[in-house]
């Protein structure tokens, strides 16, 4: 259960670190709490994942899984604000994996 426990934080930790840009830019209170959720979602998912891969590659695996809807339905009406998504993606979904698997032991 800690393993869980330190998923979800982890994930909303990340989240927060997401959504400090976009509060900058007066995004949507629903569009800031969308990724917040992914990013929980996504330390939840990492923690309770039994993949044998290494930890930075689960969290990338499973980050862009999750936001692939999303992705679909952003690039659609704009495309260029995948470029930021993306990037955020790749640093905060390496260091979830990285972190879960660290506290974990491994």
């Amino acid at each position: 259960m800690k393993k869980i426990q330190a998923g979800i934080l982890f994930g909303a930790l990340a989240g927060f670190i997401d959504i400090l840009p976009m509060l900058a830019q007066k995004l949507s209170w629903d569009a800031n709490l969308s990724a917040f959720l992914m990013w929980v979602a996504v330390g939840f998912l990492v923690s309770i994942s039994d993949l044998k891969i290494n930890g930075v590659f689960k969290g990338l695996l499973i980050a862009f899984l999750v936001l692939l809807p999303a992705a679909i339905l952003i690039g659609a009406k704009e495309p260029f604000s995948l470029i930021p998504i993306m990037v955020m993606t790749i640093i905060l979904g390496s260091a979830v994996g990285f972190a879960i698997e660290r506290f974990d032991g491994r």
